[in-house]
This record gives structure tokens, C-alpha cells and sequence, in this order.
């Protein structure tokens, strides 16, 4: 477990921002529970991602994985990819165990890895980061990513703060590729596209982005 979760109980404020607990607590236990989907569609997403890769991608560490239904795909697609997923949620964390060959409880904004994979990924989940908590973000993408990093988010060219189920601080549309560009300029886009949802294979209107390590 790296969360530092032994410092709660301490007499301690608790470290983690208010995104952090949201979605470690009942309102991530519900998205899990309204998530949890077949492969089919997250299927045609990354075999398309894939196929503008110029190497093979031999590991696969997703950010914020879920209950893991996107590692699910990766695995449809090519089951001797080493798939790892970092999730916050106790309850989808429990299911990411059953998928990825290493579920590991934590946050994005404090993972300090150990290694690297050949392509980090996140998809629905810099959204819910706030925006002071970005660098730190692609701060994680980008240790961890020997060669790709790809990105699968609500794309707004300029920032943007929409109410989410209630909470004002829990979504954000903006341009996350060209900022973790501008930030580590060693990366350079590959490929990006947009996933309608009335797509015969849908998303829910996202925008993907290939990076690539140069």
C-alpha cells in the first residue's frame, strides 16, 4: 500500500486533498458501482491507440485505474501486456485485483515509483484533479512513462469549472496534453481523436491524446 494512510488516526490533519477523499470514500464506492461495464467499447479505443504506437508497448501502468475495465481491454487486446493500475478506492481497488497483474492503493498525486513502464495512462481522471494539483499529476505520468503517455479526458481549450453531482470542485474540462507537454517538452504528440457518444463503439464524448518520448 503506498497511500500513507498510517497517518491518519494520529492526531493528525489528514494530508489528502478534497478530491482525494471524495473518491476514496462513498461518492468513489458510487461511481465504481455505476461504472462497471463490458469491454466492447474501451476495446475499440485502444486497439486504435495502439495502432499508432510505433512499438509495442510491453507494460502498461494505468493512473486512477478503477475497477479496472479499461486494463480489462488492454488485456482483450494483447493478454502479455504487463498491466499495473493505481487506484484510490478501496472497493475498486478489489476488483482491479482481479485484472491487472498488480493493484496498488494509492493516489496519483503522492505515487512514487519505483520503476518504469513502457506507456502511463489515465482516462477520466485529471478531470477530477484540481488544478493546483496538476503538476503533481503529470509529475506521476511522466516518471512513470519509459515511452508513451496517453490521455483520455474532457478536452476544453481553456479551462474550465463544471458542477459535478452536487460539488463544485470535482470536474474540469481543459487542454491536459498541452499542458503536461509545456511542462515536460521531451514529449511530443503522436495522434489524438474524439470518441462521440453515439459512436457505434462509444465514449462519453472524450478526447484522447498520444504522447510520445523523444
Amino acid at each position: 500500500m503506498r497511500f500513507a494512510r498510517a497517518l491518519f488516526g494520529q492526531g493528525r490533519a489528514d494530508p489528502r486533498t478534497f478530491q482525494e477523499r471524495l473518491w476514496a470514500g462513498p461518492f468513489g464506492d458510487d461511481y465504481t458501482a455505476r461504472n462497471l461495464r463490458a469491454p466492447e467499447n474501451d476495446i475499440a479505443l485502444f486497439r486504435k491507440i495502439f495502432g499508432r504506437m510505433r512499438w509495442r508497448p510491453w507494460s502498461v501502468i494505468e493512473l486512477g485505474a478503477g475497477s479496472g475495465s479499461n486494463l480489462a481491454a488492454i488485456k482483450a487486446i494483447d493478454h502479455e501486456i504487463e498491466l499495473t493500475g493505481l487506484e484510490i478506492n478501496p472497493k475498486a481497488l478489489a476488483n482491479l485485483a482481479q485484472v491487472a497483474d498488480e493493484a496498488i492503493e494509492g493516489s496519483l498525486l503522492r505515487f512514487e515509483p519505483e520503476r518504469t513502464w513502457s506507456t502511463a495512462m489515465t482516462k477520466g481522471v485529471l478531470i477530477h484533479i484540481a488544478p493546483e494539483d496538476l503538476p503533481a499529476a503529470y509529475r506521476c505520468l511522466y516518471r512513470c512513462a519509459a515511452r508513451y503517455v496517453v490521455m483520455a479526458e474532457y478536452y476544453n481549450p481553456t479551462p474550465q469549472q463544471i458542477q459535478y453531482r452536487g460539488y463544485s470542485r470535482a470536474l474540469w474540462r481543459r487542454d491536459f496534453a498541452g499542458e503536461f507537454m509545456a511542462q515536460y517538452p521531451d514529449f511530443h504528440l503522436v495522434d489524438y481523436g474524439f470518441v462521440y457518444h453515439g459512436d457505434p463503439f462509444p465514449q462519453d464524448d472524450i478526447t484522447w491524446f498520444l504522447m510520445e518520448k523523444q
